[in-house]
């Protein structure tokens, strides 16, 4: 049964998100940095009068920072909101979630992130739980 995805670019490949998690896509302003925080958390910014964590998914795949992501997704998360920064936005459209294969090598952090594989046009794209990039989040753990 299909579903609807929002498709992203993300450090460089195009991913997948459930709409279920997508509560708005945003571009941020500025940014207040948090002392102490993680870091892949870039810092705090004001969305429509609430405060929300900005994350840096680039660091928390583990690759360089990106200074330049602007763009945003805004998920919840037990409880609170966070900005999830991506390189693009791209389209939204429904698509049936495939299993990953047993070909798909994939990262260690884009593992934890992966939730199977959608496909446009033949082409491959990983749909990925934006939870799992959220600093200190895991469904594992829960």
């Amino acid at each position: 049964m299909a579903h609807l995805y929002l498709i992203a670019q993300l450090a460089g490949r195009a991913v997948a998100i459930d709409s279920d998690q997508v509560e708005s896509v945003v571009d941020i302003g500025e940014v207040t940095q948090v002392p102490l925080a993680s870091q892949h958390v870039r810092g705090l910014a004001a969305l429509r009068s609430r405060v929300v964590t900005v994350v840096d998914t680039h660091s928390a795949l583990g690759l360089a920072s990106s200074e330049q992501a602007r763009r945003a997704v805004i998920t919840h998360v037990e409880g609170h909101h966070y900005a999830l920064l991506v390189d693009a936005l791209d389209d939204v459209a429904p698509f049936e979630l495939l299993p990953l294969g047993g070909g798909v090598t994939l990262d260690t952090a884009w593992q934890r992130a992966g939730r199977g594989i959608v496909e446009r046009d033949g082409e491959p794209i990983l749909a990925i739980d934006l939870a799992e990039l959220v600093p200190g989040y895991s469904a594992t753990l829960n």
